[in-house]
């Protein structure tokens, strides 16, 4: 009777466990981004908000400064804080990555341990003792990435601002040209006289133009005619250096403003994707102790299945097995399956963690915790 109440008991337990497992598969294919959405939240840096504050602070002291600035040297520093904001994420984002390699080495290693430290030995010892559960419902093992991160968001490339002082230098030595040339012709025209452009003019040529300019301020001196003459082109000059250092700092304000935007899109996308790999990285670590429990306890099983085939497995053909010993059999059995399941998982999907890689690690959790509770 106390061996039947014990199966009855045994049955009623398999089958809440399948119904539990059947409950969370459902529960993860409506929403499969709740597993992972927990654990980022538990995974979460209270530094963020805390960042958060100081990129406003700072935000509101670029915008205080750009009031007080010209508009070049705004776009100045514009650019400046731009590629400042480039750097500190890429900066950040190669951090994450070599944690994640460092975590995906530590995995493996994990894994490779699991795989020598009892699984192997468990599945051997179960296919020695005949267990015909060990061929039923398992996909073999496969080499596959574990975790492959997809590059979503191309580099971004902040670009410089020139003043346009040279340009505008050059503008100005034209306009001056060409002043300086108008201005001459006007005069020989008013004067009925004919310059040859072809050749230098004489200065007896030169005098009375110059004093033609002198005359128009009452004052007909050719050294007054050169000095006014002078400051009309200089003047021409300035103005179009002004207008055209004016006009470049302007755009360049805009350019400034839209590479600052630019910049600070691709902060907020690589922070997506930093968020990831930490949640990723979160992952992994768990993943690792989970790995380490199971190898201790698979080589716990793999010693109980060593002591079953040496005390009940000496006689040839089918052998009865006691009832205690088939428990062990079956608990090996569902550990393996367990632990397999996930290892045959890959992490990522669409470089992003996968749900059902989370998932299968909650299983694995799970069948651990009860493993070990009827063991204490």
């Amino acid at each position: 009777m106390s061996e039947q109440k014990e199966q009855h008991e045994q049955v009623i337990e398999t089958k809440e466990e399948v119904q539990e497992e059947a409950l969370e598969i459902s529960r993860s294919e409506e929403r499969p981004e709740e597993v992972h959405t927990e654990v980022t939240k538990e995974e979460e840096n209270p530094e963020s908000e805390a960042l958060t504050e100081i990129s406003d602070e700072e935000h509101q002291d670029i915008d205080a400064q750009i009031a007080n600035l010209a508009k070049q040297d705004a776009a100045v520093l514009l650019i400046k804080k731009a590629k400042h904001i480039v750097h500190d994420t890429e900066t950040q984002m190669e951090a994450c990555k070599l944690l994640l390699t460092d975590d995906l080495k530590e995995f493996d290693a994990a894994k490779v341990s699991l795989k020598e430290g009892g699984l192997d030995g468990c599945e051997a010892m179960l296919d020695r003792l005949g267990y015909q559960g060990t061929e039923e419902g398992e996909s073999p093992e496969e080499e596959m990435v574990v975790f492959e991160a997809k590059e979503e968001v191309p580099p971004v490339y902040i670009g410089n601002v020139s003043s346009g002082k040279f340009t505008g230098f050059l503008l100005a030595l034209v306009f001056g040209a060409v002043t300086l040339a108008g201005l001459v012709y006007l005069a020989t025209q008013k004067l009925g006289i004919a310059v040859d452009i072809h050749k230098v003019p004489a200065m007896e040529t030169c005098k009375p133009v110059l004093t033609w300019f002198g005359s128009l301020v009452s004052m007909p001196k050719p050294e007054v005619g050169g000095a006014l003459l002078g400051v009309a082109v200089l003047l021409v000059m300035w103005i179009v250096y002004t207008i055209r250092v004016s006009i470049k700092a302007g755009s360049n304000l805009q350019f400034a403003k839209a590479e600052l935007e630019k910049a600070e899109e691709y902060a907020t996308l690589k922070g997506s994707c930093k968020d990831e790999m930490d949640s990723v990285d979160a992952h992994i670590k768990e993943s690792v102790e989970t790995l380490k429990t199971y190898a201790v306890l698979l080589h716990e099983q793999e010693a109980k299945l060593k002591r079953i085939d040496y005390l009940e497995n000496r006689e040839e053909g089918e052998v009865n097995y006691h009832d205690r010993s088939r428990k062990e059999m079956e608990e090996t059995h569902d550990l393996i399956k367990t632990v397999q399941a996930f290892l045959n998982t890959p992490m990522s999907e669409e470089g992003k963690l996968s749900g059902k890689s989370t998932l299968f690690l909650y299983r694995a959790k799970n069948r651990l915790e009860k493993m070990i509770e009827r063991l204490y």
